[in-house]
C-alpha cells in the first residue's frame, strides 16, 4: 500500500489542526512501512497504540476549538470522533484476539478512517474556524 502524501487537499486551512493531521499521517505512514517491511508484531502494535493515542488527543484538541468558537456542528462531529476511536480500538482488539498483526486490509480501513474524516467533517470545521479565528 502506498503512503498517504500530505498535500493541500488534506489541509483544513487551520494551521494547528493541519499540524495535528500531518502528525497522524506520519504515524499512519510509519505503520504502513512497518507492515510492508515485516517489522515485529510488538513494534507494529506500539505504532498502532501511538496512532490511536495521538488521534484521541487530536480529537480533544478539535473539540476544544469547537467549544471555544461555538461550532454548531459540534455534537455530530464529536459523535463521529467517538465512532472513529471505537472502530480503531475494535480493530486493535480484534488483531490482539486473533493473534495477528496488521495486514493490507486493515491499512486500507485505517487510511479511509483517517482521510475520510479529514476530507469530510474536518473540512467543514476548518471552513467555520477560518471565519472566526
Amino acid at each position: 500500500m502506498k503512503d498517504i502524501v500530505w498535500d493541500k487537499t488534506l489541509s483544513v486551512d487551520v494551521p494547528e489542526i493541519d499540524e495535528d493531521h500531518r502528525r497522524l499521517v506520519d504515524l499512519f505512514n510509519i505503520l504502513n512501512r512497518s507492515v510492508e517491511q515485516g517489522d515485529s508484531a510488538d513494534y507494529i502494535e506500539a505504532v498502532m497504540d501511538e496512532l490511536i493515542a495521538c488521534t484521541v488527543w487530536h480529537f480533544r484538541h478539535e473539540e476544544r476549538l469547537m467549544l471555544k468558537y461555538a461550532y454548531p456542528g459540534a455534537g455530530d462531529h464529536k459523535a463521529e470522533h467517538e465512532e472513529l476511536i471505537a472502530s480503531a480500538k475494535a480493530l486493535q482488539q480484534k488483531l490482539l484476539n486473533e493473534g495477528r498483526t496488521v495486514v493490507g486490509e486493515d491499512l486500507q480501513f485505517l487510511e479511509h478512517w483517517l482521510t475520510g474524516h479529514i476530507l469530510g467533517t474536518d473540512k467543514d470545521l476548518g471552513a467555520y474556524l477560518c471565519e472566526r479565528m
